[in-house]
C-alpha cells in the first residue's frame, strides 16, 4: 500500500522527531551503563549532541518562518479578494456616469420650457439611478464652495474672484464620484484666485 504524501508541516514534524531521537540516542550513548567512557569519546559525543541540538533549533526556526509566511500569503489573498469584491463595479459605474450627467443636464434644460410631467419623469429617473449607485457604494463629489483639493478635484481654470477665498471652488462643471472611498472620476471645477 502506497504512503500518502506528507504536507510540509508533517515533514518538518517528522524531521524534528528524527532529530530528537538522534539526540536521545547520543545522550544515552554518553551515559555509560557499566563501562567507563574515556574523555575523547565523551567529547565526540558531546559535540554530536550540540550539533544535533543546533540542527533541531534551525528546523524549528524554519518551521516558524514557514508558518508566518503561510499566514501572510493567506492574509494578502483575503485582502485581494476583498478589493476585487469592493471595486468590481468600477468599470460599470464609469460607463453609467455619462448617463447621470446627461439626465442632470436634461433636468437643468427643462426648467423653463417643459411640462411638469416631463420634469418629474426626468427627476424621478435621475433619483432612481443615483439611489442605485449609492446602494453599491458610489458617492457624489460636489465641492461647490469648498476649498480646492487636487486629490478629488480637477481645476479647469482659475478665475479672479474678490468675493471668494482664493483656491475655493466657485463652479462645478462636472461632478466627481467615489466608489467605496476610491476616486473613480474627479470633479471638474473652476477655482477662485486672488484678485491682482
Amino acid at each position: 500500500m502506497a504512503k500518502e504524501p506528507q504536507t510540509p508541516s508533517q515533514q518538518e514534524e517528522t524531521e524534528h522527531s528524527t532529530l530528537e531521537e538522534e539526540i536521545q540516542e547520543t545522550v544515552e550513548a554518553i551515559e555509560p551503563e557499566s563501562e567507563v567512557v574515556d574523555n575523547a569519546e565523551a567529547d565526540v559525543l558531546a559535540a554530536k549532541v550540540e550539533e544535533l541540538e543546533e540542527s533541531l533549533k534551525e528546523a524549528k526556526d524554519q518551521q516558524l518562518r514557514a508558518a508566518a509566511e503561510a499566514q501572510n500569503v493567506r492574509r494578502r489573498a483575503e485582502q485581494d479578494v476583498e478589493k476585487a469584491r469592493k471595486f468590481a463595479l468600477e468599470k460599470f459605474v464609469k460607463e453609467l456616469l455619462p448617463v447621470i450627467d446627461s439626465l442632470e443636464k436634461a433636468q437643468e434644460a427643462m426648467e423653463d420650457g417643459a411640462s411638469e410631467t416631463h420634469r418629474e419623469g426626468v427627476a424621478m429617473t435621475l433619483k432612481m439611478k443615483k439611489d442605485v449607485l449609492a446602494k453599491f457604494g458610489v458617492e457624489v463629489v460636489d465641492p461647490q464652495g469648498e476649498p480646492f483639493d487636487p486629490q478629488f478635484h480637477e481645476a479647469l481654470t482659475m478665475v479672479p474672484s474678490p468675493d471668494v477665498e482664493p483656491n475655493s471652488v466657485i463652479e462645478v462643471m462636472q461632478k466627481g464620484y467615489l466608489l467605496n472611498g476610491r476616486l473613480i472620476r474627479p470633479a471638474m471645477v473652476v477655482v477662485s484666485q486672488a484678485a491682482s
